[in-house]
């Protein structure tokens, strides 16, 4: 009787349960709900009670937070906060696209090698390893400095097609570890087609991982799109980004330390919560640490 107990205490415990041990949190909500309203400002900022982020104010230059301002004004009177609201568009469509761009033509690519193997896995890997030989933000800084005038389309293309190989490595990965189960291995037995194969048997599995890679990725986007910013190889001003507001802020910084230090804790925030929920996602999908 007590051994029967015991045993029914232990698949009971948290520990033991996958589907305790496998919730999100409180915190991942939190992190959601940031990035949801941080998207949502971006989307609707137009239509937002937000001052002309474009617009100057020469009666109040350097004004630190009030009512008026919430997080006061730079050295041209525009408001900060308007501008950090602004300022994330850039950011957001810079990660989003340069993804898009990156699972649209690595993610296939990487399923495909994986699952078919041969010759097509070796020449795609060969191609990408040598697309890997050169440093990627060395290359994007070169390509972005001659192929001008600048624009966030242009931005978008070169950090998204830099993006293809890491993306290829990832989800080829993720699929050869999928490929040889036993339920793909019953769907070729059956006699099922390749694009079956790949989208109901393998999609499904590999897409948690792609999510989860997903979310970091944009995470490294937005910051290689700060770190272009404060090298003047972004979005040109004045159209607000985070990095350009950061970089704009190396003049004044002593008199005016709002312009730095609310941009890059909109920044700093919104990579927390990406990142977070990309690794919690992660471990939640991850059955392999779940022991009954």
């Amino acid at each position: 009787m007590s051994s029967a107990f015991a045993v029914s205490e232990l698949l009971e415990s948290p520990a033991a349960t996958p589907e305790r041990k496998r919730r999100l949190g409180l915190l991942f909500w939190i992190c959601v709900g940031w990035l949801s309203l941080n998207v949502l400002a971006a989307i609707f900022a137009n239509v937002l009670p937000l001052d002309n982020p474009l617009q100057q104010n020469y009666s109040a230059i350097n004004v630190g937070p009030s009512l008026h301002h919430l997080f006061g004004t730079d050295d041209l009177g525009r408001d900060i906060f308007s501008r950090v609201v602004f300022g994330s568009r850039v950011s957001i469509e810079v990660g989003l696209g340069a993804m898009a761009i990156g699972f649209g033509v690595g993610a296939p690519l990487g399923m495909l090698a994986a699952y078919r193997r041969g010759t097509l896995d070796t020449v795609l890997s060969l191609f990408m390893y040598v697309f890997l030989a050169f440093p990627a933000i060395i290359a994007t800084i070169a390509v972005l400095s001659f192929w001008t005038p600048r624009s966030l389309f242009k931005i978008v293309i070169v950090v998204g097609v830099a993006s293809v190989p890491l993306v290829f490595r990832v989800i080829r990965a993720s699929t050869m570890n999928v490929a040889t189960r036993e339920f793909v291995v019953a769907a070729k037995v059956q006699g099922a087609t390749d694009r079956r194969i790949l989208v109901k048997e393998l999609l499904p599995n590999v897409a948690p991982i792609g999510v989860s890679f997903l979310l970091i990725g944009v995470a490294t986007v937005i910051t290689l799109e700060g770190s272009l910013a404060f090298l003047g190889l972004s979005v040109s001003p004045p159209t607000p980004s985070w990095g350009n507001m950061i970089n704009e802020s190396r003049t004044i910084l002593q008199t005016n330390p709002w312009l730095a230090i609310f941009p890059s804790a909109a920044m700093c925030l919104f990579l927390l919560c990406l990142n977070f929920i990309g690794d919690r996602l992660r471990s939640h999908f991850d059955v392999s640490d779940v022991k009954l």
